[in-house]
């Protein structure tokens, strides 16, 4: 029985985090045992946000493919490739811009919201209007079924569907519609309490060593209104007790940090302790085997040009 396609990507604009893995690789780790997956490198959608310099994106791409082995991805599994070493892709992206509507991506949320949000940079290029629409080529080009994503995505897919909707009945039918393939993603804050991102210098990467994680997660923002050791805490107000839902065994939440917080039974580097019992020997053994596939470039390489030409015969059917 022929599997279902899956399709997703990652812009590769920086080394990958706690965020990513559980927010998306976890979940993509699954989907490679019952799907056939395609997981691109969109460097061209890095270049959206940051067109001004791209010096870091040929580095930045080897580093994601780098995370993405060490977090259980597996290209005899699934098929990896860089976005821009497939022309086809802007190919579709051009003859799909001449049919749709320029409303239908001004009114995509992410547009305005990023432009309020991204103030250091000037976002009002056609490439940042449009990029939902190569993202639409991405995906189509590939007839995928289904695209994993988070509820804030979805518009995005809704857009790929109508412009596959679009170009079927304008010409033939060739484009498979896609299905969102929610996600439910975990809170994953950052050491100083706000969303884990490179940006915010407020990260745990893939690529630490358990003496770095310890040192960022000992002196990580817990809940400010527990200012001395003998007041109580409230556990849903503190960024560390979000990383014992990833971590901790729900039995231990309730018997030992719930109750030791509430109560001020333990401290907050008590908490921590209990914290990195469990966060170590799960992130430990990922930055381990990254770097023992950094030590070979040339194999990261090799997976990225074979899965790349992969990529290209189904690209080539489609446009064919």
């Amino acid at each position: 029985m022929t599997r279902k396609r899956v399709l997703s990507g990652m812009r590769p604009t920086g080394r990958l985090h706690m965020g990513h893995l559980f927010g998306a690789l976890d979940n993509w780790r699954k989907l490679q045992e019952t799907y056939d997956c395609y997981f691109f490198l969109a460097d061209w959608h890095a270049l959206t946000t940051d067109y001004a310099d791209p010096s870091k994106v040929k580095e930045y791409t080897i580093e994601v493919v780098l995370d993405w082995l060490a977090a259980g991805l597996d290209p005899q599994k699934a098929t990896f490739f860089v976005q821009s070493r497939l022309p086809e892709h802007a190919e579709l992206h051009l003859l799909f811009s001449m049919f749709t509507p320029l409303a239908w991506l001004e009114r995509v949320p992410t547009y305005k919201e990023q432009q309020e949000q991204i103030t250091d940079k000037d976002l009002h290029t056609y490439g940042f209007l449009g990029y939902p629409l190569l993202q639409a080529a991405d995906i189509l080009i590939y007839k995928a079924h289904y695209v994993p994503v988070g509820i804030d995505q979805v518009p995005h897919v809704e857009l790929t569907r109508e412009v596959a909707r679009r170009f079927n009945f304008l010409y033939r039918e060739v484009l498979v519609e896609p299905d969102a393939l929610l996600t439910e993603f975990p809170k994953i804050p950052g050491t100083d309490g706000r969303k884990m991102s490179k940006s915010y210098d407020n990260a745990i990467f893939l690529a630490d060593t358990p003496d770095t994680v310890t040192a960022k997660i000992k002196p990580m923002i817990t809940d400010p209104a527990r200012k001395r050791r003998s007041d109580p805490g409230n556990p849903e107000l503190c960024p560390v007790y979000d990383l014992h839902k990833v971590f901790t065994p729900q039995a231990e939440r309730e018997r030992v940090v719930v109750p030791g917080c509430t109560s001020a039974g333990i401290g907050c580097l008590d908490c921590k302790q209990i914290l990195l019992k469990h966060a170590l020997p799960v992130l430990g053994p990922v930055s381990d085997r990254r770097a023992a596939l950094a030590k070979d470039p040339d194999a990261v390489h090799a997976i990225l040009t074979d899965g790349t030409e992969r990529a290209r015969k189904v690209a080539q059917e489609t446009l064919g």
